[in-house]
């Protein structure tokens, strides 16, 4: 069987991408992983399709371990397949799309001065980024001529360096930087880090003003489950498509970035007249917020209390007619009404993230979510609980049946190895990954209220005055104690029942 290249397109693809090969370079992406060609890629090749949107995409990768997917982009002409599967309001939907518009897949360490030329041409206009959040940092590194730069941040200083010199420090010269790494104010982040590379190495001030006056660094959310090659599936799509595929990628239908900036820049990226879910705004705190105290948050809320009843799975616990119901109505009715943002809209979003939740393509470990779950607990779900205790109003019942199943996940013991296991409602042990001290901590508070027989809800105390956990404490709110008590009193009653 063939693997994926022009040769195999049929005629309306194999147009596109003839179209795009006479077209210049005006993307420069430096990341050549499943997320951004399963989201920023298939964004412009949306553009591309209905005519919106000139140019192709040069594509690199951050580190030198990336090497062998660039090597498999430029073998096949630079196309890939995305397949996009999941739930559209409700209803099943599987769209397959063969991906065209880079024009060429480069190494940056072997091929340095390629990356070095990119910068020269006067026809780029964005670089789009994704190098994870340890790549989006400042590390110190010297410049030797023709010797690449390691970090993203060092090369993305070195590009605009020589773009400077080539123009000379001329007006409109400068390109619009569109990092997506998962760190809030990335594109603040990014300008930092060029601009103490600039100091390092003592380049010119009028450098530096070109680089202020002449650039754009936007933030940017981006939002989509990019869910990469599907093991045990490929071989027998490659079996009915009639072509092999090494760069084959699955994504969820959702997707939605928020761009901060202003509208008018839609005339040169039309990603909204194109017809996707991407926001220009002057503000990304609402979409930021919404994002994590509803889909972060409901994840916080599900995951321990779904491995205490036995699930593995997001989808699995949605499909569970009591779980999945608690889970919605803890969103819609306790979580919503405390976000500053219109209810319809939120409600709209709301309903995305549990056909999100509920996609069967996807199998979302608990587990994996519950990893470090107290820091994300303190971020994704205190916030909301806060807003009754502050405004004086009544606890709410399944934000509170959520923090009992926080801390009942905590009562752990440690393995012979250091680790720490707990156990759940039916018996079964599982791990806990989160900071030691802070478990050990509560570990150590759920051996005292056993050794002293006390109640759920002077359990419940204990567990909530750790404000060495917390960061306060949890007991000064009226009520709150008491309403989680009960619920680990009932758990209590049930296990004993059960043994």
């Amino acid at each position: 069987m063939e693997t994926l290249s022009r040769r195999l397109l049929d005629s309306r693809e194999r147009e596109l991408h003839d179209s795009l090969l006479r077209e210049p370079v005006t993307v420069l992406q430096v990341g050549e992983g499943n997320f951004l060609r399963g989201f920023t890629d298939w964004m412009l090749h949306e553009c591309r399709k209905q005519g919106l949107f000139n140019g192709g995409v040069a594509v690199t990768q951050p580190r030198p371990a990336g090497r062998e997917k660039i090597e498999a982009l430029a073998a096949q002409d630079g196309l890939y397949t995305l397949v996009t599967r999941g739930l559209e309001r409700g209803e099943p939907v599987e769209r397959r799309e063969i991906v065209s518009v880079f024009t060429e897949a480069f190494d940056a360490y072997s091929e340095w001065e390629r990356f070095v030329e990119l910068a020269e041409r006067p026809e780029l206009r964005f670089v789009v980024s994704n190098t994870t959040e340890a790549g989006l940092a400042y590390v110190p590194e010297k410049v030797a001529e023709g010797e690449p730069i390691a970090s993203f941040p060092g090369k993305a200083a070195y590009l605009l360096y020589r773009r400077f010199l080539r123009f000379g420090g001329e007006p409109g010269r400068g390109l619009i930087w569109l990092p997506c790494e998962l760190l809030e104010r990335n594109g603040d982040e990014l300008k930092r880090c060029i601009m103490r590379h600039s100091r390092d190495w003592g380049l010119p001030e009028a450098f530096e003003k070109w680089v202020e006056t002449e650039n754009r660094f936007l933030n940017s959310l981006v939002d989509r489950i990019v869910t990469g090659y599907p093991e045990g599936l490929a071989e027998e799509w490659f079996g009915e498509w009639g072509y092999l595929d090494r760069l084959l990628n699955t994504a969820e239908p959702y997707h939605f970035w928020a761009i901060e900036a202003e509208s008018e820049l839609e005339r040169e990226l039309p990603l909204k007249q194109a017809g996707l879910n991407v926001v220009w705004t002057d503000d990304l705190k609402p979409y930021q917020l919404r994002k994590v105290r509803i889909l972060n948050g409901a994840h916080t809320l599900m995951a321990p209390i779904g491995i205490l009843h036995g699930f593995e799975h997001v989808g699995e616990l949605m499909a569970d007619t009591d779980f999945g119901a608690f889970v919605a109505g803890a969103v819609e009715q306790e979580i919503i009404p405390t976000l500053p943002l219109g209810r319809e809209a939120l409600q709209a979003y709301a309903a995305d993230v549990f056909d999100r939740f509920r996609n069967p393509y996807l199998r979302h470990r608990l587990a994996d979510i519950a990893m470090n779950g107290l820091s994300k607990f303190k971020v994704r779900l205190l916030t909301s609980i806060a807003h009754y205790a502050e405004q004086g109003l009544p606890v709410p019942e399944r934000l509170v049946r959520g923090v009992a199943g926080m801390l009942r996940y905590y009562r752990t013991e440690r393995s012979a190895d250091g680790s720490f296991e707990g156990v759940t409602l039916t018996g079964r042990t599982y791990a806990v990954r989160d900071d030691g001290a802070a478990v050990d901590a509560l570990a150590q508070a759920w051996r005292t209220a056993t050794r002293e027989a006390c109640s759920g809800s002077e359990t419940a105390g204990r567990l909530l005055a750790l404000t060495g956990v917390w960061g306060r404490d949890l007991t000064a709110w009226p009520g709150f104690a008491e309403a989680v008590g009960s619920v680990l009193a009932e758990w209590e009653t049930r296990e004993a029942a059960g043994r």
